[in-house]
């Protein structure tokens, strides 16, 4: 039990440092992660008929600031994952708009 409670409280002081560095980019990436859990939630109720619109806006606005906050951090790794993702999701979205 004494393992999992300092490993919680690392993880606290974690994310109170990464706040306390650079605030704007916490907020934003927060912002970010609860837009891809509402769009996972979205097709998850409307599975059969999903609102797809909306649902890509959000998934390419996500992407945008999660591809900035790894381009902050240093990330190459995160930053080629969310920028392939942009162009997949930006795709997706032209070829929603032109049917």
């Amino acid at each position: 039990m004494n393992t999992f409670l300092l490993q919680i409280q690392q993880a606290w002081t974690y994310i109170k440092r990464d706040y306390q560095e650079w605030p704007l980019r916490f907020c934003l990436e927060i912002s970010g992660w609860f837009g891809s859990i509402g769009c996972a939630v979205g097709m998850a109720i409307y599975i059969h008929n999903p609102p797809l619109l909306p649902l890509y806006c959000i998934w390419v606005a996500s992407t945008v600031v999660y591809a900035w906050a790894a381009w902050t951090r240093g990330s190459f790794g995160m930053l080629a994952n969310y920028f392939l993702l942009f162009c997949i999701d930006t795709v997706s979205l032209i070829r929603l708009l032109l049917h």
